[in-house]
């Protein structure tokens, strides 16, 4: 299995999980202040992790770390994701039934691989669409409850401008995720615990107790935190609209674990979403891009092996390990191979 898609189900499976958790913890602390502890937990959970590194030189190489030219794109996708997105979503909760609300966060993955293909020119061929509805589908069939009654449109209206604000953060986090993904993701973590937990306070919320508070921030770690990683992971192995695609199936993941261990009911449309799920995934991981394409001169920093695009000189001793982390660069190059759009892959079609 390509590492790339490793990453993208590792990241839905360990969302997916924290959703049954944190769904015991629902009626004991609001919802609000869930979201702010969830977050939280992971934003000061990944910076322990990232102090830790910094401790030893050797683990985190300063070519890893955010540069001056990554803060726009974070910040911005920060906003978008961490303030508005959050916002938005409390805002719409209060006037949509839940069962509506559950339909329209799927569309974060369907806004996702929009603004990827439209706006960012991200490849996608017919096979990659098709896996993406499948996979979207399954998504509607699992959350669907009842025929959707909107009334008024503003809470439909804030949920969908809050699932665009994540599909833009994801978009925008896409352009930077060559970064250290820890970093990424802890600073995205304390922004939007510390927002979430300002709106709870301002809202007449309270801090519970500090066992809850231990399970909260806890689950936020797993589930918020290293997924977060894990995704951004994805990000820089296969883009915007497959990480998405594959994220798509937490929702599924949740709904087995509810299954397993909270003993939930089964639906036949359960099965019939799990099919859709499966054919999805299949669809995406059968793809096979493979052209003629050209590599643009260009300088980055990441973690690498010394693979077929990076075959460079080093002006540093090097002790042979393998995958190291420096700033360096790649020079013009044309061949074929199968490929995603991942960091490396930007080609025009």
């Amino acid at each position: 299995m390509h590492q790339g898609v490793l990453f993208a189900l590792l990241a839905a499976a360990l969302f997916g999980a924290s959703t049954p958790f944190a769904k015991l913890l629902v009626g004991q602390i609001s919802p609000v202040m869930l979201a702010a502890l969830l977050y939280l937990g992971s934003g000061v959970g990944l910076s322990l992790w990232y102090g830790l590194r910094r401790l030893r030189p050797a683990n985190q190489p300063a070519a890893d770390g955010l540069r001056k030219a990554d803060l726009p794109w974070l910040a911005t996708a920060i906003l978008s994701g961490g303030i508005a997105g959050p916002v938005l979503l409390m805002a719409g909760l209060s006037m949509t039934p839940a069962s509506s609300a559950s339909l329209l966060l799927n569309m974060e993955g369907v806004l996702t691989a929009a603004l990827s293909w439209f706006v960012f020119k991200e490849n996608f061929d017919r096979r990659i669409v098709l896996g993406m509805l499948a996979i979207v589908l399954a998504g509607v069939l699992l959350s669907w409850q009842q025929v959707p009654e909107f009334g008024v449109p503003w809470g439909p209206l804030a949920i969908l401008g809050a699932c665009l604000c994540w599909a833009i953060d994801n978009n925008l986090t896409r352009r930077i995720s060559a970064s250290d993904a820890v970093q990424i993701a802890a600073l995205k973590g304390l922004v939007a615990g510390t927002v979430n937990l300002a709106i709870a306070l301002l809202l007449g919320a309270t801090l519970p107790d500090i066992a809850k508070i231990s399970v909260a921030a806890l689950i936020g770690f797993s589930g918020y935190g290293l997924s977060l990683v894990l995704f951004v992971l994805a990000l820089r192995h296969l883009g915007s609209a497959r990480t998405g695609a594959y994220f798509s199936a937490a929702p599924f993941i949740g709904a087995a674990i509810s299954l397993l261990f909270l003993h939930d009911a089964v639906s036949p449309l359960f099965w019939l979403a799990a099919g859709l799920m499966v054919l999805g995934i299949w669809l995406h991981l059968s793809e096979k891009h493979q052209h003629e394409h050209t590599h643009e001169e260009t300088e980055h920093g990441h973690s690498h092996s010394h693979d077929l695009h990076h075959q460079h000189q080093h002006d540093f001793d090097w002790d042979g390990r393998e995958p190291h982390s420096h700033s360096h660069r790649h020079f013009p190059i044309s061949h074929s191979h199968a490929h995603y759009p991942d960091i490396h892959h930007q080609h025009s079609h």
